[in-house]
């Protein structure tokens, strides 16, 4: 199995939101993503895999033994399949509506559409019930402040 990726390839790579492997957008049609299929259910979804994976992505990491590279510790990749994995995953755009923000700022009365990145909410609440606790791969922590 190789996972080189050709340079016209390299556009169609995207990244899971949950494990942070790289794949072609036909490798996740075709077999979905080989961490996540359990929870993500990516094969032959092009609307899973266009809401849990993503092409903003920056730098790459290929992980041979995950249990033994200091690497995949780091990155939280030791319980994964060997592979090439992204170090940040920034995700797709959801929206929320924040009236504090406004307030505080003072800028606007009525409620203001700020977009985040993260995986929508449907998708975070199935990864729980799976018992995957889903840290975002973007390098924010995922909780809200209050």
């Amino acid at each position: 199995m190789s996972f080189y990726a050709t340079p016209h390839q390299q556009r169609h790579l995207r990244a899971c939101m949950v494990c942070s492997i790289v794949q072609s957008y036909s490798k996740f049609q075709k077999d979905g993503c080989p961490n996540c299929e359990t929870s993500l259910e990516l094969r032959g979804s092009p609307d899973a895999i266009s809401e849990c994976t993503s092409q903003v992505f920056e730098g790459l990491i290929a992980v041979r033994d995950p249990t033994v590279s200091w690497v995949a510790r780091w990155q939280r990749l030791d319980n994964y399949v060997p592979g090439t994995y992204a170090t940040k995953v920034s995700g797709t755009v959801s929206f929320y509506t924040d009236t504090t923000i406004n307030q505080y700022l003072g800028l606007l009365d009525e409620l203001t559409t700020i977009p985040f990145w993260q995986l929508p909410d449907d998708i975070i609440g199935r990864l729980e019930d799976s018992g995957v606790r889903y840290v975002p791969r973007d390098g924010s922590t995922g909780e809200e402040e209050a």
